[in-house]
């Protein structure tokens, strides 16, 4: 055998990697979120996205998922939905600690600080699992390098949905890497849709109407002072784009930063 016909072929990189999960926690009977095993060589920005899926009939089934863990964590963390018909929610939600999930090797996505320009408020807007990328955001410490005060907002039908978002926020405190840089920079406004609440509301109407506003004691939108990121299902982010580009806000993206950036992506 020649020395050339001895040398291997060099590894297949292209295909997704097998992940071994970690942890599972059902938040509600729509909600769980579930933790995986990180690559050495996976890198992100905080906020991206990247597929991640299950063999499905000897078949990758993937979809895209933005990571809420920050970019700093040695394990990955992902909100979901569970859709009972759903083509990989209905699967992935019954997937428990030691079972393999397929991760895509090439994280992206708008929902990073780089594709904003300077300003001295991050305004955050999320609906249902829409506050993943920014459960990675705010653990970020170039956020609180960046603004001065990150105003995250979160809606969901009811109350219950809004436990994921204010158990992260309240252990930020604990946090090693932003714990001392969260300070009252950071703060989570929620409300409710579809019960009543300490607070009801769609994020839009609380925009519109100023009640944010009035009871953050900050001043409105302006796309002098203040950026945006928006997630959540595509009627919330349509209303919200519109909302910011009414007030004169300009849509950024990484190749060309702006005032506001939205993240197109979505799991079903």
């Amino acid at each position: 055998m020649s020395e050339a016909a001895a040398v291997k072929p060099p590894p297949k990189t292209t295909g997704p990697t097998v992940e071994t999960v970690l942890e599972v926690r059902h938040w509600t009977d729509r909600l769980f979120s579930f933790r995986l095993t990180r690559p050495a060589s996976f890198r992100f920005r905080s906020g991206e996205f990247v597929m991640i899926g299950l063999m499905d009939g000897g078949r990758p089934l993937l979809r895209a998922y933005s990571v809420a863990s920050p970019s700093w964590d040695e394990t990955l963390e992902f909100y979901s939905i569970k859709v009972p018909d759903g083509p990989l929610t209905s699967k992935l939600e019954k997937i428990q600690v030691g079972d393999e999930v397929l991760l895509g090797r090439k994280p992206t996505g708008t929902l990073v600080l780089d594709a904003l320009t300077p300003a001295k408020r991050l305004y955050l807007l999320s609906t249902g699992t829409g506050i993943a990328p920014f459960a990675s955001v705010i653990r970020d410490p170039e956020t609180y390098e960046r603004y001065e005060k990150i105003i995250l907002m979160h809606t969901c039908r009811q109350a219950a949905e809004l436990a994921y978002g204010e158990q992260l926020v309240a252990s930020l405190k604990d946090d090693p890497l932003v714990g001392e840089m969260v300070g009252d920079k950071l703060v989570h406004y929620t409300s409710v849709t579809q019960e009543a609440g300490p607070r009801t509301g769609r994020i839009t109407t609380l925009i519109e109407s100023g009640q944010v506003f009035r009871e953050l004691g900050v001043p409105a939108l302006n796309s002098e002072t203040d950026r945006a990121m928006i997630c959540g299902s595509m009627p919330m982010i349509a209303d919200c784009k519109a909302l910011l580009e009414k007030a004169g806000f300009h849509e950024g993206a990484v190749s060309e930063p702006g005032q506001f950036v939205i993240e197109r992506a979505f799991v079903g």
